[in-house]
């Protein structure tokens, strides 16, 4: 009887006894959409910083690409993503201010950043970015290449304040839209220059001789195969190549391995049987 009375009495009090404090909201991951975008001047952040209110607020980015912030003063917001800003921040913070601070930070307003494209594209100019922008995005919004357009093409990074120059990537755009290597994060000032593709010719005895858009590291073989292969006619041996050479055009003896050259003009001739 008594262990009955017990039974009870432990179960009355466990309902009665409260629940215990929810844990504290830990610090969601910055939306997929910007986690590539790189924080600039005048952008507007938004900082929350969990179970303190005095420090969740909005805060401008300077020209300097500083915020100013309570406690930590001015802290080097451009040039981080998100996440890197939010790292920052909450390591500042947990030297000697809050213990175990949870931050997140996020865009409350875009800055106008921009990138200018410029060659064989079909509405070349100045492409605003309201957020994260790739290479690829950026020629899309450039209404694409044109037939034109080289594979290659170049970004040139324009250099940080107090220095010269830019720095200039080269790029098979081609092999990325195809899957091949990651495609490029744009930052603001960006310029892309996609050049008119270099050309070869090639004529005699294939099917369908004429120019041809010469592709980066081409050879004497994948030009007879771009031109619909050998006629009937054709051979394989004894291919020559007219050539630009110490600024003469000069009769150059090739294989099928060698590599074509801009403004090459490919020679088939005629089988001896």
């Amino acid at each position: 009887m008594n262990l009955l009375i017990s039974l009870l009495l432990a179960a009355l009090l466990a309902q009665q006894a409260p629940a215990p404090p929810p844990a504290p909201p830990r610090p969601e991951p910055a939306a997929a959409a910007p986690a590539r975008y790189m924080i600039g001047p005048q952008d507007l952040l938004k900082i929350t910083v969990f179970d303190e209110p005095d420090l969740t607020n909005s805060y401008r980015v300077d020209g300097d690409g500083f915020i100013t912030f309570p406690y930590i003063g001015r802290v080097a917001a451009g040039g981080l993503t998100l996440a890197e800003l939010q790292d920052r921040v909450r390591g500042l913070l947990a030297a000697g201010f809050i213990r175990n601070p949870q931050v997140r930070a996020e865009i409350g307003e875009f800055k106008s950043q921009s990138v200018l494209v410029s060659g064989e594209v079909r509405q070349p100019g100045k492409i605003t970015m309201t957020g994260a922008m790739t290479l690829l995005e950026a020629l899309a919004a450039a209404g694409s290449t044109t037939s034109a357009a080289s594979s290659e093409l170049t970004v040139a990074h324009p250099k940080k304040p107090g220095e010269t120059g830019s720095e200039v990537s080269r790029i098979n755009w081609k092999d990325l839209q195809l899957g091949k290597g990651t495609d490029v994060a744009l930052m603001d000032g960006d310029i892309i220059n996609v050049p008119k593709a270099q050309m070869f010719f090639i004529t005699g005895q294939v099917r369908n001789g004429g120019p041809f858009v010469l592709e980066p590291g081409t050879t004497i073989q994948q030009a007879i195969a771009m031109a619909g292969g050998l006629s009937e006619r054709g051979s394989d041996r004894g291919i020559t190549v007219t050539r630009l050479v110490n600024g003469k055009n000069t009769d150059v003896k090739v294989t099928l391995e060698d590599t074509v050259q801009p403004n090459d003009t490919i020679t088939i001739r005629n089988r001896f049987f």
